[in-house]
């Protein structure tokens, strides 16, 4: 490898690295997405989203041309005890002061039919649309290595899956 691809390569490590700002108060940090296989029509991705303001902030739309949709998603346990996952319209509340994690098991940016396959270190443009702070465009990448952080799961997902299904039966 030439000196400049490993200096290019370097430098596309650090800016993804670094967290997204947006309006000095909304920053976005350890963000991934994923597939659960090359062939996979659906993904996701996950992230900590953190207000530094005085205010609540609310995440109320997502896009990203890596799919036909991309919409914001949680787990919800049904009548039967079994977990669906459904879209959330209204969005996410991103505390004044705290943070808002959306990771595998909970709320998610969901991608469903995928334009392209996604490969372990493909990145994703993603955009997330803030109430007050607007838009926030990040660069994400695909880790298709990270094990899930069962810490994170919501009470209750008892399925023992790293992974979830969207509505169609394809797993992210």
């Amino acid at each position: 490898m030439s000196f400049k691809s490993l200096s290019l390569a370097a430098v596309a490590a650090v800016a993804l690295a670094l967290p997204a700002i947006a309006d000095g108060t909304i920053s976005v940090n350890d963000a991934y997405a994923r597939v659960a296989t090359k062939i996979s029509k659906s993904g996701a991705a996950f992230m900590i989203i953190e207000n530094t303001g005085t205010e609540d902030d609310r995440l109320v739309s997502v896009s990203s041309d890596v799919a036909k949709r991309t919409e914001l998603h949680t787990h919800k346990e049904d009548t039967n005890g079994n977990m669906q996952m459904i879209h959330v319209e209204d969005g996410f509340v991103v505390p004044a002061g705290g943070m808002h994690g959306l990771a595998r098991g909970g709320d998610h940016v969901m991608f469903m039919g995928l334009m392209r396959g996604l490969e372990h270190g493909d990145v994703v443009t993603v955009t997330l649309t803030f109430e007050n702070a607007g838009d926030v465009t990040l660069e994400v990448p695909v880790d298709l290595e990270r094990k899930p952080d069962h810490s994170q799961m919501k009470h209750g997902d008892h399925s023992g899956h790293d992974d979830h299904s969207d509505h169609s039966g394809h797993s992210d």
